[in-house]
């Protein structure tokens, strides 16, 4: 089940977005970020445990970005990440955002859902909001994509 993110999910949430981190394969979040965004998060829940998660986070007019999607390993490949994003795209549709975007290690998986590559220039809010507080900035090597909605 798809459902709106809780404070009881952060810890949850915190644990496997940062045991893909700790692989470097997606960046960390901190408790507070986690508490400080938890209107921009949805979660899968199965039997009372948290298996995923994915945040839309609106970056300015009528831009908002998919971040922080994660599913544990043993559950993927069975559309649980594909529904995460596609909820996403819902909330930006309520929310009348134009462009989604991601930035991913897994670009493959978001041009399946019909995003597109894009560069990095293109997201200049992103840019100089938050990725240049990013331990991996100027050299980040994410993959960036956009879907316009």
């Amino acid at each position: 089940m798809i459902r709106k993110a809780t404070i009881e999910d952060i810890k949850d949430m915190q644990e496997l977005i940062n045991f893909y981190a700790k692989q470097d394969r997606m960046l960390p979040r901190s408790l507070n970020e986690l508490y400080e965004n938890i209107r921009d998060f949805s979660v899968y829940e199965e039997s009372g445990k948290i298996l995923g998660c994915c945040a839309l986070h609106i970056a300015w007019e009528n831009l908002a970005e998919v971040k922080s999607l994660a599913v544990y390993e043993s559950i993927q490949k069975k559309g649980i990440g594909a529904m995460l994003v596609k909820q996403a795209l819902e909330d930006a549709k309520k929310l009348k955002v134009k462009r989604v975007f991601a930035l991913t290690y897994v670009p493959e998986f978001f041009e399946k859902l019909g995003f597109k590559r894009i560069e990095h220039a293109e997201l200049p809010h992103k840019i100089w909001s938050e990725c240049i507080k990013c331990v991996k900035f100027p050299d980040c090597t994410e993959n960036a994509l956009a879907l316009d909605i």
